[in-house]
């Protein structure tokens, strides 16, 4: 039996055996501190009284997506959440941006381990087992809401590492290994694409800035971010079951 094949006729034990094993392993690694120099944007410019004013603006995206996401599927609990999160991160990045340090980030951090959790979920439940991913929801936002409080109390950030990558992942192995159950794959590996470009925009902040000083990469990373939200939204609001796909 090869491990694909194992995937996908045990998915549900080979995903919590994998989240068990790769919980493990954090713990013979080193504390993963935050740099306190993650806090100096490259775009520090103040207009209209409003300091960084374009990391802040930028997240004006998510409060749109978010509150649209609402509006419609507020009924399922996997989505409440997912467009919560979302929501809600353009208020918590906009209140951190403004007066960036590690109090501060707390907030922009906790609506966005809502979304790594309900990503994931949404995932499991489409493309795997509905009632599964359902189920999964409720321990990966313990996990994502405790590795902050950890984070708070302990300064370690290893936790929060896992909670935000691990769902990207495990949502790369299932577009893999599980056919489509629903239309609307593109907009999955859109989404994963943009997150993928969101994170090295924000890797490369100073270096994106210096390119003529229009817009920075943590600004560019707030709007590629917006973007994979967005393109999650299209999802949901387009997608339809697969004519004989098995879906629960």
């Amino acid at each position: 039996m090869t491990i694909g094949d194992l995937v996908r006729s045990r998915p549900i034990p080979v995903l919590y055996g994998l989240m068990f094993i790769s919980l493990i392993a954090l713990m013979p690694l080193p504390p993963l501190l935050q740099n306190q120099d993650y806090h100096q944007f490259a775009d520090q410019r103040e207009l209209f009284g409003i300091p960084n004013f374009w990391n802040v603006v930028s997240n004006l995206p998510f409060i749109a997506i978010g509150a649209a996401g609402l509006l419609r599927f507020h009924h399922n609990a996997i989505t409440l959440v997912l467009f919560t999160g979302i929501f809600l991160t353009g208020f918590g990045s906009s209140y951190y941006h403004l007066n960036p340090n590690d109090s501060t980030l707390f907030w922009d951090r906790l609506p966005m381990t809502l979304c790594f959790a309900a990503i994931l979920s949404a995932v499991v439940e489409e493309r795997v087992d509905a009632r599964a991913g359902a189920m999964l929801l409720r321990p990966l936002l313990a996990i994502g809401i405790f590795s902050l409080l950890l984070w708070r109390w302990t300064d370690d950030l290893r936790l929060y590492a896992w909670a935000q990558f691990f769902p990207f992942v495990v949502l790369v192995l299932i577009l893999q290994f599980f056919p489509p159950k629903f239309t609307g794959t593109s907009y999955w590996v859109a989404a994963a694409t943009l997150y993928a470009l969101a994170k090295l925009l924000e890797y490369y902040d100073h270096e994106v800035y210096s390119f003529g000083g229009i817009l920075s990469g943590h600004t560019l990373k707030h709007l590629a971010a917006a973007a994979a939200c967005f393109a999650i939204l299209k999802l949901f609001q387009v997608r339809r079951p697969l004519e004989g796909a098995a879906s629960s």
